[in-house]
């Protein structure tokens, strides 16, 4: 009795050679935001360099007005001059910390508290714009006043967050002034999602509006299955603005509430010391630099975890 031996199909070679090129493309497209991160810190640097080898040292006047900055070694001292400061010691805090112990310190404090007020500002964004969505009324009636709110200066916000907060009490704990720089970050944080998602849950087409009511979905099982990821390509974008808003708003409202223990704080006082020890001012500006862009990266963590909500030629 003879037995048939059945032949498995061959396997294209090419194959696996498809697959890794497709695994090349795609971390390629990963690494490219970083890349182009990269170089543009380069090009800021060779920019920076090259000014101080032919810029005027008194800067340049035109027409009575100041147009080209300084180029000498107190307005712009070199880049390695600066990242030499990180490792020399801060002469004003005490136990011989250096002044990149400190920056981080103070980053870690500002990313925190904005970490705070962007939380706020994303669920506040969220449900104004849920709210618009579902109201027209409310839409007519909320959104000039969402646009409006962000014309009004911090500055002039700062001091009347922190005089109302000095009336409130929680659980019989005072008012803390961190607390005034969450909420000033959540207030421009909250802006970019109220209006990015708005648009987003707008986006679906009227045949799949349509194709839902024919289905008897309520209103939340629209807003669920289509309205919510249908607005994830507008809801990512806006959550990076708001992480970008909310470090903006922390900053400033660091410097003018006088809050101590972050970035902004110490952007003030090493600006004290600019005449005597030029290069120190700028560690930490450079600092605040760096909290936007790990805001930005700790972003993209979300991006990842709605990966399979974006479009196909999106996803990279």
């Amino acid at each position: 009795m003879s037995v048939r031996t059945q032949q498995r199909p061959k396997v294209s070679s090419d194959e696996p050679d498809v697959v890794k090129v497709g695994r090349t493309i795609a971390a390629g497209a990963r690494l490219r935001p970083i890349a182009m991160s990269l170089l543009a810190i380069a090009i800021v640097i060779v920019v920076w360099e090259l000014y101080k080898v032919v810029g005027p040292e008194d800067g340049g006047e035109y027409f009575g007005m100041r147009l080209l900055p300084r180029a000498d070694d107190v307005s712009m001292p070199h880049i390695w001059s600066i990242f030499e400061r990180y490792w020399q010691p801060d002469v004003d805090v005490a136990g011989g910390s250096t002044v990149a112990v400190a920056v981080l310190q103070g980053m870690a404090f500002s990313l925190g508290v904005a970490g705070l007020g962007w939380l706020i500002g994303v669920v506040v964004g969220l449900g104004l714009a849920i709210l618009m969505q579902r109201f027209r009324t409310a839409e007519s009636g909320l959104l000039p006043y969402v646009v409006l709110s962000q014309t009004v200066p911090l500055v002039a916000l700062a001091p009347l967050v922190v005089g109302w907060g000095g009336q409130l009490k929680f659980f019989g704990r005072p008012w803390e002034p961190w607390m005034s720089v969450a909420m000033i970050s959540a207030y421009l944080a909250f802006f970019p999602v109220a209006v990015g998602v708005l648009r987003g849950l707008q986006s679906p087409a009227a045949t799949q509006v349509e194709l839902m009511r024919a289905y008897a979905a309520s209103w939340w099982k629209t807003l669920v299955r289509l309205r919510l990821p249908a607005s994830v390509p507008y809801l990512l974008p806006s959550l990076r603005l708001a992480a970008a808003a909310a470090i903006i708003g922390a900053i400033v409202a660091e410097i003018s509430t006088g809050t101590k223990g972050g970035i902004g704080r110490l952007i003030i006082d090493y600006a004290q010391a600019a005449t005597g020890d030029p290069p120190k001012p700028y560690t930490a500006i450079l600092g605040a630099a760096v909290l936007g862009l790990v805001a930005s990266a700790l972003v993209g963590f979300i991006e990842l975890a709605l990966r399979r909500y974006r479009p196909v030629e999106a996803r990279g």
